[in-house]
């Protein structure tokens, strides 16, 4: 916890609109405020990742808060160098103007020890220190996940102490200020994506057991087929009900071709397989299969007649089903209970895979199902979206869903509180929502090819956290993807032939490596604080690339703008962009306008607008632009091959000679 030497109030706001209460806010007549409360201040980029992954470590990492002279806004950055390395960043003044007063984590008298990682462990409390008055150990071997820190102390004696036991140098203030660092916020969020990918390759390798089973019961047929690996005794069955009761745990039911008028559960550790053309057909009333015992398993089988049954009563609900939450109570009536193809409900470990569904309710119902595999699923919903329900409805439940196809219905896979679930390469077709997020933190959504949905693609509800959406590519719908909550990563998306191709309505988050095409409004920013990154990203044949309705200055620096104009260096221009601006903002679909862009008067209109804080409201500025694409193989894949031979770095991108 950081202790203050003084808290002082300096404003106080109540920003209902975005979400954020109890930001403090800079009083311009207060040249020298004292520090104030990291936890009610607004932090900048995505270093916020930081803390998260240290918090369970009990390490800490170095922070800054800053008082700027044209920002209204207490700002706070995890890391020095996070602070260190935007003020180097072009027009950094122009968006906030100049520090008034910069505070620093002060980590002397707190005795700071190094974890295995090399992560900050002080024994004491932190307190915090003016910028210039404090001594710096760079270069040691202290570290967070974003790569190197440097360490404030307002005694040397204390840095001395630090870095002969850690190694470093001792640097002013000043020193600090000229010293080459270099940081790259998203490479936590970068790092944590390629583990949870990782993790969920080693959750669906896990269920390899339940594909293996040996076969102890065959269903419909005198035995089981040449070369099927069985237990000593293979019993037969009429049907599947009884095929699943004389089946011990451990063990596999093997179903005979052909269509079976029947509706079963599965309470333990019991694999239905179907082998051939295997359909379960549940005349319309209810559920086909419940999995209620762990690493229950279903594949290669074909659902129809699922019940139509998509609300219960409230007194259907037992105690334990009714979270106090009413919100909560509500989406449980409405979602969790459900008839469908097939539900895990209270069963972890399931497997629910190469399973086809036709249903006028769910596909597939997860309810509070840890580890649940569900692949290779096949879900056709109703043809309108008000008449189904979901492809998959994960409700308090987590795992993976993969390589599976959903087409019509309501959603393609909704999500409450689903934390940690990741959903990935698979086809959302023809719904209202291909996938819904709600209450839902830690989700990967990655490589799914979304299309024809009646609303978004991709839609982030209710203020999560740490949610990634990678690799998606999404078309013909009315919005690509609607962002909201922190600590979002948005990357790697190809974005076309939409309405709304995104949205920005996340703090503290990165958006990098989007490709976004021939959208009616490519970009949309949603929140007034402008505290996420954006760059890396590719803007083309949008009839608005970008547009910001609200809020303050935002710097993107990196993107590639089609339209933009200036010499190149062979990788950026040597003009700032700026798609809200009303003559850059027709430089890519009205003759003329670069000749016009170019005029002494409009030049000296955009210097005007640029030092004149009034001026700057609600705009968007690239500072350096990309004279080529940035993510030209994304957009080959996605069948763009003619624009990425149009689109690149050819020299000066000008009016004139």
């Amino acid at each position: 916890m950081y202790g203050l030497r003084t808290t002082v109030l300096v404003a106080l706001v109540a920003l209902v609109a975005l979400g954020a209460v109890g930001l403090f806010v800079v009083d311009a007549g207060e040249t020298s405020p004292d520090p104030v409360l990291f936890d009610d201040i607004v932090t900048m980029g995505a270093p916020s990742e930081v803390e998260f992954e240290l918090a369970e470590t009990g390490a800490d990492v170095p922070r800054v808060q800053v008082f700027y002279s044209q920002y209204r806004y207490v700002v706070g950055y995890y890391g020095v160098e996070g602070f260190v390395s935007d003020l180097r960043e072009p027009a950094h003044e122009q968006r906030f103007g100049y520090p008034l007063s910069v505070y620093v984590s002060d980590f002397s008298g707190t005795d700071p020890d190094l974890t295995e990682e090399g992560y900050l462990q002080p024994t004491g409390t932190v307190t915090w220190a003016e910028a210039d008055a404090v001594v710096y150990v760079v270069g040691g071997d202290a570290r967070t996940p974003v790569g190197e820190t440097v360490v404030p102390f307002s005694d040397p004696a204390d840095a001395e102490a630090f870095a002969d036991a850690h190694g470093g140098e001792l640097l002013s203030w000043a020193e600090l200020l000229e010293e080459p660092i270099e940081h790259d916020d998203a490479a936590t969020v970068r790092q944590r994506v390629d583990e949870q990918a990782a993790a969920a390759d080693a959750l669906v390798e896990a269920t390899d057991d339940r594909r293996d089973r040996p076969v102890s019961v065959v269903v419909g047929a005198e035995g089981p087929p040449d070369g099927a690996e069985t237990t000593d005794d293979v019993e037969t069955a009429a049907t599947i009900a009884e095929g699943l009761e004389a089946a011990p745990s451990g063990t596999t039911v093997l179903v005979a071709e052909g269509t079976y008028r029947e509706r079963v559960e599965i309470d333990r550790p019991v694999t239905l397989a179907g082998d051939g053309a295997v359909t379960m057909d549940g005349e319309g009333d209810g559920t086909v299969i419940e999995l209620t015992g762990d690493a229950a398993a279903v594949t290669g089988v074909s659902i129809v007649g699922v019940g139509d049954q998509v609300r219960i009563d409230h007194e259907e609900l037992d105690e334990e089903d009714i979270e106090a939450d009413e919100w909560d109570t509500q989406m449980e009536l409405g979602y969790g209970h459900t008839d469908a193809g097939v539900t895990a409900a209270a069963a972890d470990d399931v497997l629910i895979e190469d399973v086809d569904v036709e249903t006028p309710a769910n596909g597939v119902l997860l309810r509070d199902a840890e580890d649940a595999v569900v692949r290779e699923v096949t879900v056709e919903g109703a043809g309108y979206w008000r008449d189904g329900y979901m492809g998959v409805t994960v409700m308090r439940s987590d795992g993976v869903i993969e390589g599976s196809t959903f087409v019509g219905g309501r959603d393609g896979v909704y999500m409450h509180r689903g934390d940690g679930i990741v959903i990935r390469d698979s086809v959302f077709e023809e719904g209202r929502y291909g996938i819904h997020f709600m209450y839902t933190d830690d989700a990967l959504i990655a490589d799914n090819r979304i299309s024809e949905q009646r609303d978004y693609g991709i839609i982030v509800m209710t203020d999560p956290e740490r949610n990634a959406i990678v690799g998606n590519v999404v078309h013909d719908a009315v919005g690509g993807i609607g962002t909201g909550g922190t600590d979002t990563y948005v990357a790697d998306n190809v974005l076309y032939r939409l309405d709304e191709g995104l949205t920005t309505g996340t703090v503290n988050s990165v958006y990098e490596g989007n490709a976004i095409v021939d959208n009616e409004q490519g970009l949309r920013t949603t929140t007034i604080l402008p505290s996420s990154q954006v760059s890396a990203n590719d803007f083309v044949g949008n009839e608005d690339h970008a547009i910001s309705p609200t809020g303050p200055l935002r710097l993107w620096p990196g993107n590639y703008w089609e339209g933009a104009i200036g010499a190149s260096d062979g990788r950026s221009l040597d003009r700032p962009y700026s798609p809200t601006d009303p003559v850059d903002s027709r430089l890519h679909r009205v003759d003329g306008t670069p000749a016009l862009a170019e005029a002494p008067a409009i030049e000296m209109s955009r210097g005007l607008a640029g030092t004149v804080p009034g001026m700057r409201a609600a705009s968007i500025v690239d500072t350096r632009p990309n004279c080529g694409l940035e993510n030209p193989d994304r957009l080959a894949e996605a069948g763009f091959e003619e624009l990425v031979e149009a689109h690149g770095c050819e020299g000066p991108r000008s009016s004139t000679p």
